[in-house]
């Protein structure tokens, strides 16, 4: 089904440069490299890397109504508190080429659940945002994202201040009217669509941005919210009025640009189930079978991950040998194939913005109880249901998102090798694990749940690991 996007898209662009025309200063690139853990070295992968200061004025939300759990919200700038100063910043990472950008820019909600900014969705997909020419744009919108810079480099950062998370949804979309439309942040580049995203933490900061802010601002042209829980972020809070908002919050179904929202197993096992959605011609939702909210290759593998088939290498690896479980958790942390999924998810989204054509349908993952939620799984452990990968349809390792224990081993999920015995109960020899693993890769190509060139990274490094399985 193909959904005709592109003349709202263009008022978007139109409401979005008449705003900033009255609004944003653009303070920079600032000279030196900019506090942030990447992960890679973009140079590697053709791209460049800059930061800009962004300073304005900012507005707190109040609700014109009580918010409702349909997520069908009516807020207007508080009228009791006036505009708030801020200076944050943006950090860039561009092709160096620019003949090589595609026209799309990803831009992310960091993350500050660790106290300081995490660009999550980067570290994920940064190998398919950069082989396109896409552009990346990390926003500190929070205000524990804004002080730890100031505490951590005071001669490069003292200057930012931030008024409060309150603030937070205007200064988002401050953001991002200065990158459509003011060229010292984008290097020269135009961008011609603009994709809002985050993860956990951020997801939720993006839920109550899509359902309250998204309607009157038209900042963004689609989102892609990533391991969001059963609600949103608070609409205002201390030192202002607090606002939450309902638990479990829906996104609003009336919207005029895409939503693709993707989980990893645990997030669908924590929200309880409750903020499943129907699919619609906006609206889209992926439950990722075998992944977890926080895997190996969010926390350690990304970074070496820059197109040479290490990436895939690690993560098989990590599947037959896993390290032991960090200190505090019961098992040892996810090591499955979320990245190649999320890899997909992001190419959707851009074929969406450009063609109208959505992502294919995710079927839900299976589910045994929902109160609380209990995943179906089977004789190897794996989810049953969902979006696929072959990680859990030719298994080498039960991989969940289920783990337990002190501070954030909830979010690592588990992985347990299959044993010698399971393994040649499964597969009659290594070519036969070898044809299944080439099937599965080709029938999740075609279906949409993954880019042809990971399927051929990743039957490369399983044909030569095979030599290594207990197999004939």
């Amino acid at each position: 089904m193909r959904t005709k996007l592109r003349p709202r898209l263009v008022v978007t662009i139109l409401a979005a440069t008449a705003a900033l025309a009255l609004s944003s200063c653009i303070e920079g690139p600032i000279a030196g490299t900019p506090t942030l853990t990447l992960g890679i070295d973009p140079a590697d992968v053709g791209y460049t890397t800059s930061e800009v200061f962004l300073f304005d004025q900012a507005q707190a939300y109040l609700p014109d109504a009580p918010l409702t759990a349909d997520g069908r919200w009516s807020v207007s700038p508080d009228p009791d508190t006036d505009e708030a100063g801020f200076k944050t910043r943006m950090v860039v990472v561009r092709p160096t080429d620019p003949a090589a950008f595609n026209g799309t820019v990803y831009v992310e909600w960091m993350n500050v659940t660790g106290g300081a900014d995490l660009p999550v969705d980067w570290t994920g997909a940064h190998r398919d945002i950069t082989r396109r020419g896409a552009m990346y744009v990390g926003v500190s919108a929070q205000a524990v994202g804004v002080n730890q810079l100031r505490s951590a480099d005071p001669t490069r950062y003292g200057s930012l201040v931030h008024p409060g998370d309150s603030y937070s949804y205007d200064i988002f979309s401050k953001a991002a009217k200065a990158i459509r439309t003011d060229r010292k942040v984008t290097g020269g580049l135009k961008p011609l669509r603009m994709v809002a995203m985050g993860q956990s933490q951020s997801a939720s900061r993006l839920v109550t941005y899509v359902d309250a802010i998204q309607p009157s601002d038209h900042a963004f042209d689609g989102f892609l919210i990533h391991g969001r829980g059963s609600g949103g972020s608070s609409l205002s809070q201390s030192p202002l009025a607090s606002v939450p908002v309902p638990s479990p919050t829906q996104i609003r179904d009336d919207l005029d640009v895409p939503v693709f929202v993707v989980m990893a197993e645990d997030d669908v096992i924590r929200s309880n189930t409750a903020v499943r959605q129907p699919d619609t011609p906006l609206m889209r939702t992926w439950e990722m079978a075998g992944t977890a909210h926080l895997d190996a290759y969010l926390s350690r593998f990304s970074k070496s991950d820059v197109g040479d088939g290490t990436g895939a290498r690690l993560l098989f690896d990590e599947m037959r040998s896993p390290r032991a479980p960090f200190a505090g958790c019961a098992n040892s942390q996810n090591a499955g194939g979320l990245t190649y999924v999320l890899r997909a998810a992001f190419r959707a989204m851009d074929r969406w913005l450009r063609t109208g054509t959505p992502p294919s349908a995710g079927a839900p993952l299976a589910t045994t109880s929902t109160s609380p939620t209990v995943l179906q799984r089977d004789e190897w452990g794996n989810a049953v249901g969902g979006v696929r990968s072959v990680q859990v349809d030719v298994p080498v390792a039960a991989i969940d998102g289920i783990n337990s224990g002190t501070g954030f081993c909830i979010l690592f999920g588990g992985t347990r090798p299959l044993t010698d015995q399971q393994l040649q109960a499964r597969y009659d020899s290594k070519q036969d694990f070898v044809d299944e693993y080439a099937a599965s890769l080709q029938s999740l190509v075609a279906q949409g749940y993954l880019l042809q060139v990971d399927a051929n990274e990743l039957l490369s490094v399983a044909t030569q690991r095979a030599a290594t399985l207990p197999l004939p």
